[in-house]
């Protein structure tokens, strides 16, 4: 299980030394924690997509983080959120290609007989569902746009 893959590398992290990670990896299962508690899954446990869920969350975060940083011209601290941003992201499985999403897109549009950009909603009430965790929903928004224009 994913939770037990995170406790494993918590311990390695303080046996290596290695603060950057260690801190990362605890604020990881904080999260995992807060989450257990929030869907009343305390005894149980979470599933390891639900982990990987407030994984993907921790990592929009530190997107987020990282273009405002910039923007403020703190380079120090968008490098910060840049390094546990990397640590975050080697959890997560692969995301699928632009093509893949490009075609599971154009499924969506025709099931969804999306005929324009006044349909962005509804195509994408038909994709997300197919596409929840293989992508970011930014680059499944953009590619939406981009189809849905050539409209």
């Amino acid at each position: 299980m994913l939770k037990e893959k995170i406790e494993s590398d918590i311990k390695d992290a303080m046996r290596a030394k290695d603060s950057l990670r260690l801190s990362v990896l605890r604020m990881l299962m904080s999260a995992v924690k807060n989450k257990e508690i929030d869907l009343r899954k305390k005894e149980d446990g979470l599933a390891d997509e639900e982990v990987l869920e407030v994984m993907r969350y921790e990592v929009k975060k530190r997107k987020d983080s990282i273009e405002e940083f910039k923007k403020g011209e703190r380079l120090d601290l968008a490098e910060k959120e840049a390094k546990e941003l990397e640590i975050l992201t080697a959890y997560l499985p692969p995301e699928i290609s632009d093509q893949e999403i490009s075609r599971i897109v154009e499924e969506g549009l025709r099931e969804s007989g999306a005929s324009g950009s006044e349909d962005f909603g509804k195509a994408m009430k038909a994709i997300m569902p197919v596409l929840k965790g293989k992508a970011s929903g930014d680059r499944i928004s953009a590619i939406l746009r981009d189809k849905l224009g050539k409209l």
